[in-house]
């Protein structure tokens, strides 16, 4: 067709964050990513290329042409449980650079490349660097007694009452309005986190003080910022005891996201956190096989896929 511009990614760090679909079929309409009420007919417009995660709860259906073009804007999709605190699957429209998933896996196994990354993410954590001769289980543990201050304290500045980090992530309700509060709030980081993962070329999976998990790397790296975006916003939320907290925390988060430059500043983080193991990534072998067809160079992050 004359005059047709094929569709680019639109870099991570240049998206709005995430939007939660619930409700609705989505579906694809004169070229366009549409919410669709079956009630009323009515129809909601999505700038799909401009967002970094598109998050479905129950009630959503959405059809092979949306996640067709869902896949080619470098949008990751993810379906998530009420309150967005399960996460049942996810499109991968990213993490299709080989070299880089092999760096990542280089750096994991072993362990003396693996213990300089885990040091590198309590020194972003903390603003310190981390205690000499300690293993990556001691980090673990240091860590994870700081971090339990850093709740008591944040409980104490905003006065809610804190018994520690309970929930069951098989009923919602049963947790108290904070542990609500925290759940929603990681589950948006973790999600516009995921996706700069993959946009940057990287493995979800191959973690390094998280392992054995789907998410350990997205884990990873959320914990560095979490502390200075999501939870501070969990617990403000949280001492107004508000009705519905998943709904609240998600518009706030979203705006922290946006105020703080939480995209634009993601995948420079995992690049430093992956170059504290001082190596390059692995050359090809010798006899590796080119691709029969070259990919077309995206305008998109390293890791989009192209059409």
């Amino acid at each position: 067709m004359a005059g047709f511009i094929p569709l680019k990614p639109i870099p991570i760090k240049d998206r709005n964050s995430m939007i939660f679909i619930g409700m609705g079929r989505i579906d694809v309409r004169d070229g366009a990513f549409v919410v669709i009420d079956d009630a009323n007919g009515e129809r909601m417009h999505i700038p799909v290329g401009s967002i970094a995660c598109l998050m479905l709860e129950p009630g959503t259906r959405i059809s092979h042409a949306a996640i067709k073009l869902a896949s080619t804007t470098g949008t990751l999709v993810i379906w998530v449980g009420e309150a967005g605190v399960r996460l049942y699957s996810a499109g991968q429209p990213g993490g299709a650079r080989s070299d880089k998933l092999l760096y990542q896996a280089q750096l994991a196994l072993d362990e003396s490349l693996r213990l300089k990354v885990v040091r590198k993410m309590f020194e972003i954590r903390f603003g310190e660097e981390a205690p000499q001769r300690r293993s990556v289980d001691q980090l673990r543990g240091i860590e994870g007694a700081r971090v339990r201050q850093i709740y008591q304290m944040l409980a104490k500045q905003y006065n809610v009452q804190w018994n520690g980090r309970r929930y069951d992530p098989k009923d919602w309700e049963a947790g108290d309005k904070i542990n609500q509060c925290l759940s929603a709030a990681t589950a948006c980081l973790y999600g516009v986190t995921e996706a700069a993962i993959l946009a940057a070329g990287y493995a979800p999976a191959i973690g390094f003080l998280h392992t054995g998990k789907p998410f350990s790397f997205v884990y990873d790296i959320a914990d560095l910022i979490k502390f200075e975006t999501v939870v501070p916003v969990a617990f403000k939320i949280a001492a107004k005891s508000p009705y519905q907290p998943d709904k609240e925390v998600r518009i706030a988060c979203r705006e922290v996201f946006r105020t703080e430059k939480v995209l634009k500043r993601l995948i420079p983080l995992i690049e430093e956190v992956l170059a504290a193991g001082e190596i390059e990534p692995p050359e090809p072998p010798e006899d590796s096989q080119p691709p029969a067809i070259p990919e077309p160079e995206s305008l998109g992050d390293a890791g989009h896929r192209s059409k």
